[in-house]
């Protein structure tokens, strides 16, 4: 069973970690935290993702600058918005990437 690994990017550690926690109780999920846009780039470049999913606090600029060096760098990456609203709304955005893009 290959585990899907997942970045979670966001400038706000408790909720960023709450994320984290429910993205690994799946067994094959497993979630790696970034909490600046810096960190997401040195992740990114040491790590291979599953999906990138932008939380709540990464500037819109910042998070533009993130899609367009993932779409260079790698470019089937899925990257998703997080909104919050709970697992279920989580867990589907997640789903839902990697339908799209696997």
């Amino acid at each position: 069973m290959q585990i899907i690994q997942i970045l979670v990017v966001g400038t706000h550690k408790p909720i960023m970690e709450t994320i984290a926690r429910l993205i690994d109780r799946d067994k094959i999920w497993q979630a790696t935290i970034a909490l600046s846009f810096a960190d997401a780039i040195d992740i990114c470049l040491q790590k291979n993702f599953s999906v990138v999913l932008i939380g709540a606090g990464i500037e819109e600029g910042q998070e533009l600058q993130l899609k367009e060096h993932l779409a260079k760098s790698k470019p089937n990456i899925p990257i998703v918005k997080h909104y919050g609203g709970g697992s279920g709304l989580l867990f589907a955005e997640i789903h839902q990437a990697l339908s799209k893009f696997h």
